[in-house]
């Protein structure tokens, strides 16, 4: 009991230190838990009391056939074979598990308040017609076995230096038992997501009566740190390359936004250029990140909200909630079937809710608050973490007057193939002006290429002149 008490506040106090300190990775015996009691990427391996959480499953709940699909049979199935592209997604699924076992609603709302994150409870009182159709859970996440070693390694030597800093971390999850709210967040900013991908991303501004136009964007993506292909980036400062191509709306078509991530965002942070058609040369762009509005989102979207947060820490103070069972959009399989259309899911006010799936699940509850001295437009942000994937799910975004604003949500998905779980696709719902925006939608696009690679030089500066031109 003696030596629990000291752990306790030993915790306790390392939160109390000062940003500027280095906090300390943990002991060997807390990361032997992983892998036993805690899942190999730190989460409870057990189901909750009453069972309405089951025991994680993560890999079993796939056939190997599907996890070993290639990007051309998927696609093959995307065009000849949609039902059965679905069926990958859903994995070993029986129909007990494919039917909601209730909704919630704006009547029942009150019955289900403590699994309700506050951004859902306004949704209900803002729109009627909002519904959480519920369903039994089913824990699908997995990741490679090389993450999962590397993960238990990170327990013990990455450390986190102020909110910026990660030092010691490779390949893996850094922080798998975290001991504060930022080392959650950087869970979240490096999991693994396949080494490369090229993304057909979707995207739109839903007005109040349901009117939207889409934008697409072609995005080539390699991750530096999270990358099987190249496990010799210990020294790398990148974190990831990402270069985007605005395909349409014709007004925006052809801008390319190249992107260099790195995982000490308090010594400079990332890098950013632009080309834009109309002015035909490349210009290095100082102001992507933070709450400077994304491209094409009228100001719907800032550059800290893509793939739900991203970028530096470093404007709030970050307080770590711990773990609570909540409903998240989870196993979201048939919000991304390319047998439902764009037109299907973007209804007013909030995507439909008969493509919805949630689920209840543990949670790590992380929040920012707004440092004194610094500016935001957000000045606290509520994050829900899902404990199987670190993965953000929802976040509710409060305005300068401690106002509900915009809630986020990423309806998590299991790719088998990859493997990773990652939000898919994604809604920031704007309470003010009662408009919301939606991004990953690939319904009538092509299936994500995991299988293609990049050499680190397609994403220099020098080469968006080049491809300005080929495109």
């Amino acid at each position: 009991m003696k030596s629990k008490t000291l752990r306790v506040l030993a915790t306790c106090a390392a939160g109390w230190l000062s940003t500027s300190a280095a906090l300390a990775a943990v002991s060997a015996d807390e990361a032997e838990r992983l892998g036993k009691d805690l899942t190999p990427v730190g989460a409870i391996h057990a189901g909750n009391e009453d069972g309405s959480i089951p025991e994680w499953t993560g890999k079993a709940n796939f056939p190997q056939d599907t996890i070993d699909m290639t990007r051309d049979e998927l696609e093959r199935l995307r065009t000849k074979e949609p039902e059965k592209l679905v069926a990958q997604f859903r994995g070993t699924m029986d129909e007990e598990l494919l039917k909601p076992i209730f909704t919630i609603t704006r009547e029942n709302m009150a019955e289900h308040a403590a699994l309700l994150t506050e951004g859902h409870k306004a949704m209900f009182t803002a729109y009627p017609t909002f519904k959480i159709p519920v369903y039994k859970s089913v824990r699908t996440a997995f990741f490679p076995d090389k993450i999962y070693a590397e993960t238990k390694l990170n327990a013990t030597r990455a450390t986190l230096e102020g909110t910026d800093s990660v030092k010691g971390a490779v390949l893996g999850f850094p922080f798998p038992i975290p001991q504060n709210g930022a080392e959650v967040i950087w869970n979240h900013k490096l999991k693994f997501r396949g080494s490369a991908a090229k993304r057909y991303n979707n995207q739109a501004i839903v007005q109040p009566n349901g009117s939207y136009v889409i934008t697409k964007i072609i995005e080539d993506v390699k991750f530096k740190y999270a990358n099987l292909e190249e496990q010799d980036n210990r020294s790398s400062k990148i974190i990831a390359f990402y270069l985007s191509t605005t395909v349409a709306p014709p007004r925006v078509a052809g801008q390319l936004t190249l992107v260099h991530e790195t995982a000490d965002q308090a010594s400079g942070g990332r890098a950013a250029w632009l080309f834009s058609p109309g002015l035909g040369r490349v210009n290095r762009a100082p102001d992507v990140g933070y709450d400077n509005p994304a491209v094409g989102t009228d100001n719907e979207q800032y550059n800290d909200q893509i793939d739900m947060f991203n970028g530096a820490l470093d404007r709030f103070n970050w307080k770590l909630l711990g773990r609570k069972e909540m409903y998240i959009p989870y196993n979201a399989y048939e919000i991304n079937s390319p047998l439902v259309t764009y037109d299907d899911i973007l209804t007013p006010n909030h995507a439909n809710p008969a493509y919805t799936r949630f689920e209840k699940h543990r949670v790590w509850v992380v929040e920012a608050n707004l440092k004194p001295g610094t500016r935001h437009n957000f000045a606290k942000r509520v994050f829900y973490i899902d404990e199987d994937s670190w993965s953000i799910a929802v976040i509710d975004n409060y305005d300068g007057r401690g106002e509900l604003w915009k809630v986020q949500e990423g309806h998590l998905l299991t790719a088998p193939f990859v493997p990773t779980t990652t939000g898919i696709p994604e809604f920031i719902y704007d309470l003010q002006s009662k408009r919301y925006f939606a991004t990953t939608l690939a319904n009538e696009d092509e299936v994500t290429d995991f299988d293609i690679t990049y050499e680190d030089r397609h994403f220099e500066p020098a080469n968006l002149s080049r491809l300005a031109r080929r495109r």
